[in-house]
Order: C-alpha cells, then sequence, then structure tokens
C-alpha cells in the first residue's frame, strides 16, 4: 500500500549493512545492499567502488523506492504483503519476488505483477500470503549453490526473513511488530530525513 512505502524502506535499510564485500557473496560488492551494478544503473553511470562506498541514504532511498518498491508494485498491494515482497526483492531480484508471490496466489507465475496478481493478491488471505511467500524464501535460501551459502550466511537470513515475516504480519493488524532489526540512531535519523525528503513528509 502506497502509505506503506516509507516504513517499509525504512525497515529494509535497516536489516542492510555498510560496505561489504564479502567473497563468497554473488551479489559482489555492496553498500547498504546496493551493488555496483544498480548503484551505476540509478546513480552514477560510471561510479566506481569508491563511489559505492560514498553512498548516501538519500541515494539509498531513491534506489529501493525505484528499484524494488515500485517494480513490485508496492503501492498497490495489500498492507503486510507489500514489505514481505519488496523485502525479497531486494534479496533476490523483483522477477524472483513476483514469481514468489504468484505462488502464493495460484496465479500465473511470469514473474510480472500485472492487474490479475494485484486483484488475486486483495482478494486473498494476507496473512496466509505472508507466511507462504515467507517460508518458500527461506526454502529458497537453503538451495542456493547447493546449500554452501546457507552454512556462511544462514544465521543472518533466518533472522532477517523472521523480522520480515512478523513485522509484515503486524502491518496487516498495524501493530507494533514483534522482532525487528533497526539501524543504529545516526543512521535511522539519516533514513528517516531521506525518506521523508523523497515522500513529502511522514503520513
Amino acid at each position: 500500500m502506497k502509505h506503506n512505502a516509507d516504513i517499509s524502506i525504512r525497515k529494509i535499510l535497516g536489516h542492510e549493512g555498510g560496505y561489504v564485500n564479502h567473497p563468497s557473496d554473488p551479489g559482489g560488492a555492496t553498500n547498504l545492499g546496493i551493488t555496483i551494478a544498480t548503484f551505476r544503473r540509478y546513480i552514477k553511470r560510471d561510479g566506481t567502488i569508491a563511489d559505492l562506498k560514498a553512498l548516501t541514504i538519500q541515494q539509498a532511498v531513491v534506489v529501493y523506492k525505484a528499484q524494488y518498491w515500485d517494480k513490485v508494485r508496492g503501492d498497490e498491494l495489500p498492507s503486510g504483503v507489500d514489505y514481505t515482497v519488496a523485502d525479497f526483492a531486494v534479496n533476490s531480484g523483483p522477477h524472483r519476488a513476483a514469481v514468489y508471490l504468484q505462488k502464493a496466489l495460484g496465479v500465473t507465475q511470469d514473474g510480472a505483477i500485472g492487474p490479475n496478481t494485484i486483484a488475486a493478491a486483495r482478494a486473498a488471505d494476507p496473512k496466509k500470503v505472508i507466511r507462504k511467500i515467507n517460508a518458500d524464501r527461506l526454502a529458497f535460501m537453503k538451495r542456493i549453490r547447493r546449500g554452501e551459502l546457507w552454512k556462511t550466511f544462514g544465521r543472518g537470513w533466518q533472522r532477517r526473513v523472521d523480522a520480515v515475516r512478523s513485522t509484515s504480519l503486524a502491518l496487516v493488524d498495524k501493530l507494533p511488530p514483534a522482532t525487528e532489526i533497526e539501524p543504529q540512531p545516526n543512521v535511522f535519523a539519516a533514513i528517516f530525513a531521506a525518506i521523508a525528503a523523497l515522500f513529502g513528509g511522514w503520513k
């Protein structure tokens, strides 16, 4: 839902750390969860690793809105489902997130969220959809490279998906989530300011 865009992006950023270039991470170098390829697509065409390291919260918010939230049509998905799908898109791409949403809804799995997918999402029980997507997401993570990456990143991935599921279910009921991961206070304030600027203030 449109009014969930700001809080969803804030929470996604809360899960993402600073600059990381782990040799086992297939995404390569990232900062605030943004790869160099995505940085070049949205921020600076000839951007370098040094530019990526200097990525600002304001730039990151722009990327997350355009590359993930808008691509999975977060404004039109039911509350809670929107955050689950958007966070999945950040980790595994908008196409895969869309396919898993469609699988949970029992509609054609073409990876393109169109009117039929939106209508099915609005007609479905959002809590069942949220639980199904997050369970399938974890199962997918455990299969990556035949489970090799799960050995390295599994504990953190499990915590993230658990928190996303909890927050998403809370958004359905509009209650404070039972578990969540928040960034450090100084980053938290910067995220608030950046998202407020992008969305024209909190609603």
